[in-house]
């Protein structure tokens, strides 16, 4: 089931989930070595598919606030879950969400360029050269909400 939750507003399991799915992904999988938590985790909506069954946490991405626009980040889906459109799901409940709390506020993002091409099926749009984030390839993408 889908949530959207603050930090304060987290079980401790649903922390521990959650988190277990990003240091599994971005640091193991992907052999990184960074702080994967930082401050924005305090401010960020916190978006999450959560397992009945288990408790897991299948898909997530946090969703915050940053001057004049609106960003996220922390996209994943679990391994055994991607390609089968959980992901596009994930992106347009962000996209809802960024409506719902900020409309008509540009959204800017720092993505993988490997996925570069995932977000621009939804309207992104790169908007710098890549550059070296955490040890990544990333790449500044633009989102016009209206």
């Amino acid at each position: 089931m889908w949530q959207i939750k603050k930090i304060n507003e987290l079980s401790s399991l649903e922390l521990y989930h959650l988190l277990k799915l990003r240091i599994d992904t971005f640091v193991v999988e992907q052999t990184r070595i960074y702080h994967e938590l930082d401050d924005n985790d305090l401010t960020a909506y916190h978006l999450y598919y959560q397992d009945k069954t288990n408790s897991d946490v299948l898909g997530y991405a946090r969703i915050f606030e940053v001057d004049d626009h609106v960003t996220f980040g922390r996209v994943v889906i679990t391994k055994k879950l991607r390609g089968t459109g959980m992901g596009k799901q994930l992106i347009e409940r962000i996209l809802s969400l960024c409506q719902e709390k900020w409309p008509n506020k540009e959204i800017i993002i720092e993505a993988q360029a490997q996925v570069a091409g995932f977000y621009e099926k939804f309207g992104f749009k790169k908007s710098s050269e890549p550059f070296i984030f955490e040890s990544t390839p990333h790449v500044e993408m633009k989102y016009r909400v209206n």
